[in-house]
This record gives structure tokens, sequence and C-alpha cells, in this order.
């Protein structure tokens, strides 16, 4: 059976990267605070006072303008019921809407926002005055389903009542869909996904076209064509929404020619890979240090698998991000980083920062699919092992060899694993406190001149290479694979073969035939996912 390394290589019929959803806010900048609205009730609409009662009629000729929008655009005015899955009625809608563009229907659900509170008080000369704060209220939000000649299907949610929240519900994947069709380019859904396409590098090329003047564009059409609280002569005076980024997810799709062998693949995969979640490995993955200033979730930095019916899934969490794999309906492995706050990666919720996150978002899955492959394709030739194991004369330097079982070659080694992957590198020091942890020593024993001296011997021999103009090290192609492959033949089948030699209640198999010793032997190597080398 191949494993994850020759099924991505070998049998991947279609890879495509794209946006997947997106959750984006639009808020009112100059509407936030209670001496904003002060302003924008007494100076911007000409009032003596700022009453609440003007919020109220506002509100009144809003709430009249979606029922007359209703019925103008035919769609029905739907009450969701508490708890009820909107975008299963919603999927109910959009059956039956035959239009290229329009208004499916509006939906109306009472919901919690935070809004401004008035407090009427009597000033020193007995004038009449009101105190406005802000405090979350439950009132009623009316969702527009849409669907856009650009985007496909969405909705905009619009608070009823001051600040006028806005939320946009939109798919990166159904926004290349429309592309597609428009250039008359042949393709196979798979959900919110590409099961296959006629021209797959043009495919690519579409969805990393998708940037925030497609998500400004949409709002700039419906904001306008929507019944809308803020009224045109409000928006001329710079009472407009801004969008910033609430949620959004970056899919890597890869189908494969065998869909029901591939998802034994994937499965060997979540055996291979339950640690990912550990402190230790979240490097590996994001690109974002682990210092005191993060701390960790309220659960940990961990893995979860997760099975519904018979279909795993990988869970990958960190800090308030997270990372999913999965079979999508049995045909295709998605890999999926979604980013609920962009404050995690160094860069505010502003729409302009879509394409920052997005890259993130494909080095987070490129990553954790680089991890998987490296894991189950770590075998080394002769030839390699003799150059890693013996003394060596590199560069003018005789080298000494790193040689499989010495105790600090192997701490040496394992260690290396946690920064495999890191893109900023290592310093001596990172690697020093945890290369002394396995070796049972504190860090006076294990001193930065015997680090520096492990990092040349490791650099010589062509496993690590230092970033030019930097003290920082990245691991070679030749170091991931010589790392993993000592780390899991120590670790998979020395420690717990000889584990099994010294125990006194399993009698020792001397007598037994040497083809059971064998068959034992390869045993463990086939769990191991180690394969003999070409």
């Amino acid at each position: 059976m191949p494993n994850v390394h020759d099924l991505i290589q070998r049998h991947t019929l279609l890879s495509i990267t794209c946006l997947d959803r997106l959750y984006i806010n639009g808020y009112v900048p100059t509407l936030q605070t209670s001496g904003q609205l002060c302003y924008f009730l007494k100076q911007h609409l000409g009032n003596p006072v700022p009453s609440p009662a003007l919020l109220g009629q506002r509100h009144e000729r809003f709430v009249r303008e979606v029922k007359d929008f209703a019925e103008r655009a035919g769609g029905p005015l739907v009450h969701f019921e508490r708890k009820q899955r909107k975008d299963e009625v919603a999927s109910g809608y959009r059956a039956k809407f035959e239009k290229p563009e329009g208004v499916v229907f509006v939906g109306v659900a009472q919901e919690k926002m935070s809004s401004f509170k008035a407090r009427k008080a009597l000033g020193p000369g007995g004038g009449v005055y009101f105190d406005f704060s802000r405090q979350p209220v439950a009132v009623n939000h009316y969702y527009f389903y849409v669907q856009d000649a650009q985007w496909g299907p969405g909705f905009v949610k619009v608070g009823s009542y001051a600040p006028y929240p806005v939320k946009l519900c939109l798919n990166g994947h159904e926004w290349a869909k429309q592309q597609l069709r428009r250039e008359g380019i042949g393709f196979e859904s798979l959900d919110n996904g590409f099961l296959s396409c006629e021209e797959p590098e043009q495919l690519q090329s579409l969805c990393d076209r998708l940037g925030p003047a497609d998500v400004q564009g949409f709002f700039d059409r419906w904001s306008r064509r929507l019944p809308w609280p803020l009224l045109p002569s409000d928006r001329e005076a710079g009472f407009e929404h801004k969008l910033s980024i609430w949620q959004m997810e970056v899919s890597l799709t890869q189908v494969f020619d065998q869909p029901v062998q591939g998802r034994h693949f994937f499965e060997e995969v979540i055996r291979d890979n339950l640690d990912l979640g550990r402190p230790e490995r979240v490097g590996l993955l994001f690109p974002n240090k682990v210092t005191k200033r993060t701390p960790a979730p309220t659960h940990g930095y961990r893995t979860r698998v997760i099975t519904q019916g018979v279909n795993p899934s990988l869970h990958v969490e960190y800090k308030r991000s997270h990372v999913k794999q999965y079979f999508k309906e049995n045909q295709a492995l998605r890999t999926e980083t979604t980013i609920n706050a962009p404050g995690d990666f160094g860069v505010n919720k502003g729409l302009e920062n879509l394409g920052h996150l997005r890259d993130i978002g494909e080095q987070v899955n490129r990553k954790l699919l680089e991890v998987e492959r490296v894991g189950q394709n770590c075998t080394l030739t002769q030839e390699a092992l003799d150059r890693v194991q013996r003394p060596t004369v590199e560069k003018g330097q005789r080298v000494p060899g790193l040689r499989f079982g010495d105790t600090r070659v192997m701490a040496l080694l394992h260690t290396l694993c946690l920064f495999i992957l890191t893109p900023q590198g290592f310093r001596n020091g990172a690697l020093r406190k945890h290369v002394a942890a396995l070796l049972g020593m504190d860090l006076t024993e294990y001193t930065p001149g015997k680090m520096t001296y492990d990092l040349r011997r490791l650099s010589l021999k062509g496993l690590i290479s230092r970033r030019p103009g930097t003290n920082r090290y990245t691991v070679t192609t030749y170091g991931l694979k010589v790392a993993f492959f000592y780390s899991k033949v120590y670790l998979r089948i020395i420690r717990p073969g000889w584990a099994a030699m010294r125990d006194d209640d399993i009698p020792r198999p001397l007598h037994h035939a040497l083809e059971t010793l064998e068959a034992e032997i390869e045993n463990l190597c086939d769990n191991a996912r180690l394969q003999p080398a070409a």
C-alpha cells in the first residue's frame, strides 16, 4: 500500500487552493461611541436635543422599507425560529430560485448586539438631556439572502438598531465557479469545492486573483440595492460602513484517482500525526513563536480526532485558530485553516489584510501536508546512512559520524524534529534547552559551546544550513529525512522491541525459528511505515 507521500505525489488528479467561507463585519467607525451618536443626532441631523426618539423613527422607517422591499421583490419574509438552522432554510428557498441575480428571500431573527441605551436626566437649569451608553440588547436582525452575479450565493445581515452592525457571508469557491461560468470553462462541483475542471491552471489563477476589492464590490452593490438603516445623506456625511475580517477559511482540496483507497491513507495520517497539537509541535504549522505573551488556549494546544459515522477528521488547534483535515464527500482530501482572530498573526482585522492572511493559511496547509508526507517517506539509502554515520571530510574539515544509538546524537535529532518546518528557522538557545532536557542535564552542563559543536556537526553533514547574515538555521531535505528516520526507528522499533525482551513476564523467544523472528521485525517496520529503500 502506498504511503501518504506516494498518494499525494502520484494519485492526485486535482489540487486547488482557494479562500473558502468568508465572514465579514461591517461597522460605522463614526458611530461607535455615545459622543459620536450625539454628534450624529444633533450636529448632523440638526436636532437641538439628541433624543432617542429620533433613533426610534429611523428604526420604524427601516422596518417598513424591509417589508415593502420583500413584497416588491416577490420573496417571502421568513421569521427564523429559535435554534433553527438558517442554512437549511436557505437551501430550500435557493433550490427554487431560478434568476441569475436577485434576493432569494428575507429572514428575520432576534439576536443580541451591542446598542445604545438612553437615560433621561435634568440639567442644572431644568433642561432635559439624554445620556447614552453601549449595552447588549436583543433586537431584530434582517438577513438578505441573495444570488450575486459575481459571488453566487451569499447573505447580508443588517442590525436594525444603532450603530447598525452588518455581516456578510461569502464563499470563495462559489466566486470561482461564477468566474468559470462567465469564461465558459467546464467544471464539476464538490459541494463548496471542485471535483474536476477542464482548465485546472486557469482555475487556480482565478482563485489566486480573489481579493479585498471583490469583497468590497459585493458590499457596495448590495448596500445600495437593499433597504438600509442609513440614508444617502448620512453616507455622504461620512457615516459609512467599513469592512473588517471576522472569520476566514483557506482550503486546499486534493482530489484522488481512487477515493476509497485515499480514505485509508488518511486514517494512516491520523495515526501517524496525533502529536501535532502538542505545544512543541505548534511551530511546525504556525509561523508565530509561542511565548509568555501568547499563552496557550483554555484547553491547551491540542489535536483531536473526530469520527462522524465512518469518516474521521483531524483537528489541530492554535490559540483562536485551527486546522482541520478530512475527506470531503469521500472524494477528496480537504485541508482547511480557519482564522478567527487576525491579531493572532500580527495584523488587524482590516479587509486590506485579506491577502496576507490567505498567504498564512496556505502556508499552514502546506506545512501540515509536508509533515505528513515526510513522516511516511523518510527511508534512507545505504549511501545516505553511511554518510551520516561514518566520519567524513566535508569542506576540508574532518567531521565525526552521528552514530545511531548514541545518546547525544539521538537527543539532538529528536529535538531537530521540533524545528523542521519553522519558517524563521531556529537559534542555538532554542535547540539547546530541548537537547539538555532529553539528556537529563541542566543548561550549565550542556553549555552553549557544546551546542555550537553539535550545530557545526549538523551543518557540515548537510543536515542543517545557516541562513545568510543571521544566526538562524533551517533543516535541509536530507536533514529532514535523517531526523525522522532516526527518531522513528528508535521510538517505534528499538525501544518497544527491547522493552519486550527485558520483560520477565514474557518468555524470551530464542527457541523460536529464525523465520518467526524475521516476521516480527518486518511487522514492526510495517507499523512504523518504514519501507525498504530502492
